[in-house]
């Protein structure tokens, strides 16, 4: 039997969606992110994807400024969550790198979030678990082209 159901447009999938993440936001909220505020954990999340950034792209893909960026850096120097180190190739050059504190404080936040969206996901059908599973994987795969494609560009513009 074909199914006749209207194929949603992007529009209604981005209101879902946005709604989805409001409710995270106030699940998530048990898990508290502190000691790091929400632009430091930004930073954080950054930083484990692009491990050895250097801080004017790092401005640059939080769309913020070198010293804004550099103050924010410096407190998550002091929390020992970041390292700065100073490129071999070109001593005014620092690269940032996610120190073992750091990836601690994320892998501890994300099992607290975890056990949050669980508790959520267990009262739901398992086919409907399905469906947002490979909805969610496609989701992922295709913003993480996205992003990567828009900071290929940005330093294309840097430079």
């Amino acid at each position: 039997m074909t199914d006749f159901r209207p194929r949603p447009e992007p529009v209604q999938v981005a209101r879902a969606t946005l709604t989805a993440m409001e409710l995270l936001e106030v699940l998530w909220g048990r898990a508290s992110t502190a000691p790091a505020s929400p632009s430091q954990l930004r930073v954080l999340l950054m930083l484990e994807h692009q491990d050895g950034i250097n801080l004017r792209t790092l401005a640059d893909s939080l769309a913020s400024t070198p010293p804004s960026t550099s103050r924010l850096c410096d407190r998550l120097g002091a929390a020992g969550f970041v390292e700065r180190v100073v490129s071999p190739t070109d001593r005014r050059e620092v690269r940032l790198h996610l120190s073992s504190r750091g990836r601690a404080f994320l892998d501890d936040l994300r099992a607290r979030r975890e056990q949050e969206l669980q508790a959520v996901l267990e009262l739901m059908p398992a086919a409907k678990r399905t469906a947002l599973l490979e909805g969610l994987e496609a989701f992922c795969d295709t913003a993480a082209l996205q992003i990567l494609e828009n900071t290929s560009h940005a330093g294309d513009r840097t430079a």
